[in-house]
Parts: C-alpha cells; sequence; structure tokens
C-alpha cells in the first residue's frame, strides 16, 4: 500500500482506471435505471412509487460510504502519514455530500405517497441529514485548516473530526432497529434478501454501477488536487528563484 502512496504512481494508474471507472459505471447505472424504471414490475402496497429505490438506496449506501472513506484515509493520515491520503479524504467528501443530499431528496419523495408527509424525524432520516451536516462542517475544516497550512495538506483536525464523525454510521444503519421508525427495516441483510428478484437483481446492479461513478469521481477529484498543488508548488519555486535575482 505504501507504493501506492506515491503520487507519481498514483498518478499514472489514475489516468486510465479513472475513465474506466467512470465510463462503466454510467452505462451499468443507465442499464440498471432503465430496468428498474421501465422494465420491473410495481410493488403490490407502494406501486409505481418503489421505482425510486434504485436511485435511493445506492445514493444513501454511497453516502455512508463516502464517510467510510473519509474516516479510512483520516486513520492513514494520522497514523501513517501517507501522502495522499488527506487528498483521498477531499476527494471523497463532495461526492459523498452530494449522494447523501441525493438520498434525502429522494427518501422525501418516497415517504410522501407512503407516509402522507415530506419527512418525518425519525432515526434514519434525523441521522442522515446529521451526515450532510457533518459534511459540510468537514468541508470547510478541511479549506480552512488547508488555508492556513499554505495548502500543504489538510491537517490533524480534518483528519480527527473524520474520525469522530464516523460514530453516525453504524447509528444510521442500526437506527431502524434501535429505535420505533417509520422508516422500513433493511430488506437486504449479509447472505439474504427479503426483496423478490425482480427488485433485487436491477438494484444490485444500480448499486454497482453507482459505485463505479462514486469512485470515478474519487479518483478525477483526487488528479485535480494533485495537479493544483504541483501548480502552486511549481508557482512558489519560481516565486523563490526570482526573488533572489
Amino acid at each position: 500500500m505504501h507504493g501506492f502512496a506515491n503520487p507519481a504512481r498514483f498518478l499514472r494508474i489514475a489516468r486510465w482506471l479513472m475513465p474506466l471507472c467512470m465510463g462503466a459505471g454510467i452505462v451499468v447505472a443507465a442499464a440498471a435505471l432503465g430496468w428498474g424504471l421501465f422494465l420491473a414490475p410495481a410493488e403490490r402496497l407502494q406501486g409505481e412509487t418503489v421505482r425510486i429505490v434504485y436511485l435511493h438506496v445506492p445514493a444513501a449506501w454511497l453516502g455512508m460510504a463516502g464517510w467510510m472513506g473519509i474516516a479510512a484515509a483520516s486513520f492513514t493520515e494520522l497514523v501513517w502519514r501517507h501522502p495522499l491520503a488527506g487528498i483521498a479524504a477531499r476527494a471523497c467528501a463532495v461526492p459523498g455530500a452530494v449522494f447523501t443530499a441525493v438520498c434525502l431528496v429522494t427518501g422525501s419523495l418516497w415517504g410522501r405517497p407512503a407516509w402522507g408527509t415530506w419527512w418525518v424525524w425519525d432515526g434514519r432520516l434525523t441521522s442522515m441529514l446529521v451526515l450532510l451536516f457533518l459534511y459540510f462542517g468537514w468541508m470547510a475544516l478541511s479549506q480552512a485548516s488547508e488555508a492556513s497550512d499554505g495548502g500543504q495538506g489538510a491537517g490533524r483536525a480534518p483528519a480527527i473530526f473524520g474520525l469522530v464523525g464516523a460514530v453516525n454510521i453504524p447509528i444510521i444503519h442500526y437506527s431502524v432497529i434501535w429505535w420505533n421508525s417509520q422508516h422500513q427495516a433493511p430488506s437486504i441483510t449479509m447472505g439474504k434478501s427479503a426483496m423478490a428478484g425482480a427488485f433485487l437483481w436491477p438494484l444490485l446492479i444500480a448499486m454497482l454501477g453507482f459505485t463505479l461513478i462514486f469512485a470515478g469521481c474519487v479518483l478525477a477529484r483526487m488528479r485535480a488536487i494533485l495537479a493544483d498543488r504541483q501548480a502552486e508548488a511549481r508557482l512558489r519555486r519560481k516565486a523563490l528563484s526570482e526573488a533572489e535575482f
């Protein structure tokens, strides 16, 4: 893993891996959404509104996965000081926040016909909203910390915040079990599923497609952040050389 932390080696890998993930993800996600929206049957109780699941569930999964990526990168940065750890955390933040917001919006659209209201303050919805605020807080802290360090890194404070914020992930996952909730219990658990195959397969394919898109976005953002830092480093070297003369 230390070898992949080398920025030059990472850029060589990301140069072909990023478009591969993005292209494959778009194709797979589009196929899954087409299957789920136009070919899959309506659900017996929820009717046509169940089709939101093919976007809502992948968005919820990637909203949580984004913060898990921040937490893993934060731990790596604090313990091993990997050169790319802080960059990886920054790269995960925006896609994770976007998918979290998509999860909340699609959940409200789903909840209106199912519950008769756009929003309920139950454990799952509230903890997911907290996750969105955590993303906003982490991005603001990271930007402030990097500005104070002169663009050299994200600093220890965002890394610690990323680890502490990870406490919310199991709360989101187990909220429908720990507390009385209007949100339905998990339909897919380890090794089994309560969903019929007609709904399960397009959902799993959609989750794969959107996960590949997420990975492509993270790689693209890491490349962009590295390019910005390299450009800033060249400008500083040029400014120093001119000052010497």
